[in-house]
């Protein structure tokens, strides 16, 4: 039996059974202190709605009360989204984040940028190449907006309990999105995004957290290097160098002047504050080997070996940065951008010759 919420009078027509149940299971995953911060922000129910649930009550039942005041206000699937856009946006590092970059063709000229253009192109170019899909809008910060997709299949309804999510910032080439298990859509969905924000090209950075926010700070250049940001008047010599002003007075000069060149280093590629929060990278590496030797496998290979180098750490940057005197060059290029770095060492009789392409 159905339980009528508290002031409750005079409810519309009893919701689709579909629809109440994704109601229910949203609002049943948002924390019970974060309820009403989530519920106000939806900002779909009023004050005095949410006046007559009892949230002293089992949450069960706050759910169930919910879900009758949402179907007392004629809610729609829409509104259901906005509701998993909002806790998604609470709860964004559940979830591992991708990065993809646009480009635009030679020539092309910059044109003025219209938000409900962009959503209405996206969402259309969806729909004509695939029957069953949903797709919800959300406006945030610094001009971005937050897009759920509900993937179907040409048989098959939406699954609304899977949906993709993708953060486009406006005016700027990069897009953000949430790893799907569906694959074969993201063609559909990166020729959606190319053509909505009207670029040429689009490819997929080596680069994933579950920290979105420093994802975007990587990208847009927002995280405070030294030698973009930080001007500090004070000198090495005055900064601690780590040593111990009791430390015997034997220890050799070397000792000291190794200090300074790794806190140097260091404070040039990372600066003086914490890094953003980064999980994975990659770069691609292409190697060919010369050697004095006639013959053997390798001297006669005309293509490069090609492999991929891969890193992953709870916190990939604070890992990188306690190495960065080992190999800054390197360790510099992911905070850089794309570049290539070639170098030549000595491999038992040969000389290795690297190309490394660092990539996020």
């Amino acid at each position: 039996m159905r339980r009528e919420p508290a002031g409750d009078v005079g409810r519309a027509k009893e919701m689709d059974e579909t629809l109440a149940e994704f109601f229910r299971r949203t609002i049943l995953k948002i924390p019970m202190t974060e309820m009403m911060t989530v519920l106000k922000t939806w900002n779909f129910l009023s004050e005095n709605q949410l006046q007559t649930v009892n949230f002293r009550q089992r949450k069960e039942s706050i759910v169930q009360d919910l879900v009758l005041l949402c179907e007392e206000n004629r809610a729609s699937l829409n509104d259901a989204a906005l509701l998993d856009i909002i806790y998604t946006q609470f709860h964004r590092h559940q979830k591992i984040w991708d990065v993809f970059q646009m480009s635009k063709g030679p020539g092309d000229d910059i044109d003025l940028f219209d938000m409900e253009q962009f959503k209405s192109s996206f969402k259309k170019i969806l729909q004509r190449a695939l029957k069953n899909v949903t797709v919800s809008f959300r406006d945030a910060e610094e001009n971005s907006v937050w897009i759920r997709i509900a993937w179907g299949t040409q048989y098959k309804k939406p699954n609304q309990y899977k949906p993709a999510y993708v953060v486009y910032y406006s005016q700027t080439p990069y897009a953000f999105t949430s790893s799907s298990q569906l694959k074969s859509n993201l063609p559909l969905l990166g020729q959606a995004l190319t053509v909505a924000s009207k670029h040429h090209q689009i490819v997929k950075m080596d680069l994933r957290s579950r920290y979105l926010d420093s994802l975007k700070a990587i990208v847009f250049k927002q995280y405070n290097q030294s030698f973009e940001t930080h001007n500090s008047t004070t000198s090495l010599q005055e900064r601690s160098l780590g040593l111990d002003i009791n430390m015997d007075s034997r220890i050799i000069h070397e000792n000291k002047v190794e200090k300074e060149r790794v806190q140097k280093v260091t404070q040039e590629i990372f600066g003086d504050y914490p890094q953003p929060r980064l999980e994975f990278a990659q770069y691609k590496l292409e190697t060919k080997f010369k050697s004095d030797l006639n013959g053997g496998i390798l001297a006669e290979r005309e293509e490069p070996l090609r492999c991929l180098v891969k890193f992953s750490s709870p916190h990939l940057l604070e890992a990188l940065k306690s190495l960065a005197p080992a190999d800054g060059e390197v360790i510099s290029s992911f905070l850089e951008g794309p570049s290539v770095i070639t170098r030549s060492s000595k491999v038992g009789k040969g000389i290795e010759e690297s190309r490394r392409t660092c990539e996020y």
